[in-house]
């Protein structure tokens, strides 16, 4: 019986083939083979080379540079596949109808260990395209400002120009080019890293996925040069301005009388005053007050520059009096309202100065004040609305107003 057992090789394979159905049988139901599909693959394009050799380059469409794949396998192995293990492959050398290229899966740590991975959709379509290389200069911009007491001064692109390589159609598309840092807190000259940034005629950034440039490991800089700052006054030379006959100038002011200017420390030191000739203010025959607008950029030296590049423009005032006269500014605040109804408010149309000329004798003109001595009434308007109200002075006998004064005020209901 025993030599019969032993010497039955049929018997012995059926079982072997009995226990292997059995083995598979508990395999499958306790780690079946399923389908899982993971989204949101990108699509990675090699030997592209294969389209340099003819001068072209391509750009992908149909938004298929993101895929899902899906993947069939036990289970187990399923538990273990993450979405950065997986890549979807597109083969320049397998393009086809020079539209589509078929995608391939990779999954990273799993190879063998799957029965099936496909993308979907199945290819990458692109468009082929002439490719051009054009140079641009790299416009350097900052964000923030740097420390008080210091100014920005030169900034520069490191290097100055790019050039950039891709598809004709985006490349025409490229408006300016910058490299963007921020300035914020700097007190001294530094060069800082910065990321090239391309626009296009609308204003709107270019994606740079298709393009390629010249900058190497290296990138893109910018240098940044800080400046010190040394407020510095204003001298005009007044020597062309003139009265009218009958007429004296009263008085030449100009506001801002002092500007803040940047530099280095050796060209701050050797500036005391800016001085703005007397070409700048050539106005003859004057006969009333005039107010000139001077811009002075012109004549700052050329080893410095004004910190805010908008305060150039100086306003100067002349005050003429007629030969008898003197003329007084005196403040809103200083007027006095009389007879406001007291169920009313009321707010002046203007916020200037009121311009008041007295005539009388020299003498007795240096002592007039009409600060105090200034004043509206107010009590024959009882309705809300806008007037013209005559302006009283109060003046010492022998001195007149040249002309008579009214002011706008609006009358409302509190």
């Amino acid at each position: 019986m025993k030599r019969r057992l032993m010497n039955n090789v049929g018997l012995k394979v059926l079982a072997f083939l009995s226990a292997f159905v059995l083995w598979l049988m508990v395999v499958n139901i306790d780690d079946p083979v399923k389908t899982e599909t993971y989204h949101n693959i990108p699509v990675t394009v090699i030997n592209e080379e294969v389209l340099a050799e003819t001068n072209q380059t391509y750009q992908i469409v149909d938004d298929t540079q993101m895929v899902s794949v899906t993947v069939s396998a036990h289970r187990s192995i399923l538990n273990k596949i993450k979405n950065e293990d997986i890549a979807a492959i597109a083969d320049m050398k397998e393009l086809t109808l020079n539209t589509q290229i078929p995608l391939m899966v990779m999954i990273s740590g799993h190879e063998g260990d799957y029965d099936e991975a496909y993308t979907a959709p199945r290819n990458l379509q692109v468009k082929l395209e002439e490719e051009q290389t054009k140079k641009f200069p790299i416009v350097p911009t900052t964000t923030g400002t740097v420390r008080d007491g210091y100014a920005l001064g030169e900034i520069k692109a490191v290097p100055e120009m790019v050039s950039i390589r891709g598809p004709l159609s985006v490349i025409g598309k490229i408006s300016r080019v910058e490299a963007e840092v921020s300035v914020s807190g700097l007190l001294d000259d530094t060069v800082l890293p910065s990321q090239l940034v391309l626009y296009d005629d609308e204003n709107n950034v270019i994606d740079q996925s298709l393009l390629t440039n010249n900058l190497g490991v290296d990138g893109i800089a910018v240098s940044v040069q800080i400046l010190n700052t040394k407020s510095v006054p204003l001298s005009f030379d007044t020597s062309e301005v003139t009265a009218a006959e009958g007429f004296t100038i009263s008085g030449i002011t100009y506001e801002p009388q002092e500007l803040q200017v940047a530099g280095v420390n050796e060209a701050l030191e050797g500036i005391k005053e800016i001085e703005i000739p007397s070409s700048a203010l050539e106005l003859t025959g004057l006969t009333a007050k005039t107010e000139q607008v001077v811009d002075i950029t012109e004549y700052l030296p050329d080893t410095v520059n004004l910190v805010d590049a908008n305060m150039g423009s100086i306003v100067v005032t002349i005050s003429i009096e007629k030969d008898g006269t003197k003329t007084f500014e005196v403040s809103l605040g200083s007027v006095v309202v009389k007879g406001l109804d007291e169920d009313l408010g009321m707010k002046y149309e203007t916020v200037d100065v009121i311009e008041v000329q007295v005539r009388g004798p020299a003498a007795l003109l240096e002592s007039v004040e009409v600060d105090n001595n200034i004043s509206i009434d107010l009590s024959n308007y009882k309705k809300p609305g806008s007037y013209r109200v005559p302006v009283e002075v109060v003046l010492p006998d022998g001195c007149r107003l040249e002309q008579g004064i009214t002011i706008g005020v609006i009358l409302e209901e509190k």
